[in-house]
């Protein structure tokens, strides 16, 4: 479709419709302060040769996790990604559809997005799932929302300080404009204390809120927040890893009503933060209030099994205002990638993926924790991802060991003030032992630099680029 733009009789009927007489007009409730207000310092046309030339050189100085050893996390890993995900969504059939929200979708998708509702499922041990959502925050608010729709008297939300922070800051945005109240749980000492849920919840709270992995690595106690949720009536959400899964208790198993996740993790890569995959799935008794799509199997009048998008009386397109979903959130690419990962991986390949993890991630702390000055900060178990404490400043480490060709971590002072002196480390399957030990011999290298008193080389240009889903 050729385009074409809008003629000066275009605008001025448009603007006359709208009752407004010039453009200056139609902004003039945006402050001055606002506005763009100097030319743009756009360049000189280029030709082809030169654009092409210009834009390599640009993106020259992008430094992709595969270009250095990534130990970062926080919600984007750098797990393997077998060859028969990219083969899979890569077809033509899968990636030039049209966004899959209307019931005219072609039965491949719907099968798909099937599949992948099942895999969840199975995967959570929960009754239902959805066709995806946006991404691991506006899942955990998606799903805060879902619980006020179950219950809407109740008014209090109450959330690990251990969940990630950024889908923290998620929930206060989608939250600002509702009658609830966002009540924080400080976690100390690097977990939800149960006990501290049981002082804090009473007959007004909606919901309680933690991550399992939590962020900073940790291991909560979800069997006991659930309890201690439902005991009131509130319900239990959780964020989790789905890796972790293929060794640890499932959600449905430990009492969550909802559970939610980043799935950047199964079959994609971290391409500087998305587009990234949020998963969703809950007990079949709350299967009406869960936001996205919701794929169903029938038969048609032929009799043949046919897919069909199911529920819709929750659709903004029939309800409207009161609508629980919304009809532009699902990830439909990313999360045929993650439905090809795991029917690649199947449950064992789950489970051995989990199991290197973990015991590459143990070695790591065992290795880094010889050095002195640097400890495990929580004294918790862990699966993939731990804290640790340092006795210098962790941006001029992380920046060091970047020049080294080591993404070595998340600094928590970005989110934690109390946690100026430490960084995040996550280890995938992909690490190897020589790569963990090329990051302990550069840190000890540079603490001997700095305990000689020779001053660690400069950063080129003052600045270092991370890579990191924080």
């Amino acid at each position: 479709m050729s385009y074409v733009l809008n003629t000066p009789e275009d605008r001025r009927s448009m603007l006359a419709a709208i009752g407004v007489s010039s453009i200056e007009e139609l902004f003039d409730k945006i402050p001055a302060s606002l506005r763009l207000n100097r030319p743009l310092e756009a360049p000189e046309a280029l030709d082809e040769i030169a654009l092409s030339s210009l834009v390599r050189e640009l993106a020259g100085h992008n430094r992709p996790a595969g270009d250095t050893v990534c130990f970062l996390g926080g919600g984007a890993y750098d797990h393997f990604i077998p060859a028969v995900v990219d083969a899979v969504a890569g077809r033509s059939e899968f990636y030039t559809a049209y966004t899959p929200y209307q019931a005219e979708a072609s039965q491949g998708s719907l099968q798909a997005f099937f599949e992948f509702q099942t895999l969840i499922c199975q995967l959570t041990g929960l009754d239902v799932a959805n066709a995806s959502l946006y991404e691991g925050g506006s899942a955990v608010a998606e799903a805060v929302l879902m619980a006020l729709n179950v219950h809407p008297k109740r008014h209090t939300v109450l959330i690990a300080e251990s969940l990630h922070p950024e889908y923290r800051q998620t929930l206060a945005t989608y939250l600002a404009n509702l009658d609830l109240r966002l009540q924080t749980l400080p976690t100390p000492h690097g977990f939800l204390d149960p006990d501290d849920v049981k002082r804090a919840v009473d007959e007004h709270t909606l919901c309680v809120v933690a991550q399992h992995p939590n962020f900073f690595g940790c291991l909560e106690e979800p069997e006991a927040l659930a309890k201690i949720a439902h005991e009131t009536g509130a319900l239990f959400i959780v964020s989790f890893d789905p890796i972790g899964l293929g060794l640890m208790t499932r959600p449905g198993q430990y009492g969550a009503d909802i559970a939610v996740a980043e799935g950047q993790c199964l079959g994609n890569s971290m391409s500087y933060g998305g587009p990234y995959l949020g998963l969703l799935a809950c007990r079949q008794e709350f299967v009406r209030k869960m936001p996205g799509r919701l794929v169903g199997q029938t038969v048609d009048r032929r009799g043949k099994r046919c897919w069909v998008l199911t529920l819709q009386t929750r659709e903004q397109h029939i309800r409207r205002e009161k609508a629980t979903s919304n009809i532009c959130t699902n990830q439909g690419l990313m999360a045929l990638k993650a439905t090809v990962y795991l029917a690649a991986l199947g449950p064992q390949g789950l489970k051995e993926t989990a199991e290197l993890c973990a015991r590459k991630a143990h070695y790591a702390a065992e290795r880094l924790t010889q050095m002195p000055g640097v400890r495990l900060r929580f004294n918790r178990p862990f699966f993939k991802e731990f804290t640790l404490q340092v006795e210098e400043s962790v941006p001029s480490l992380l920046a060091d060991l970047l020049e080294k060709g080591y993404h070595a971590g998340l600094h928590l002072g970005r989110w934690y003030p109390h946690l100026e002196s430490c960084l995040s480390i996550a280890v995938t399957e992909k690490r190897t032992r020589g790569e963990i030990d090329g990051l302990a011999t550069a840190m000890e290298d540079r603490h001997k630099r700095e305990a000689n008193g020779i001053q660690t080389p400069s950063i080129r240009g003052g600045r270092v680029r991370q890579e990191n889903r924080g």
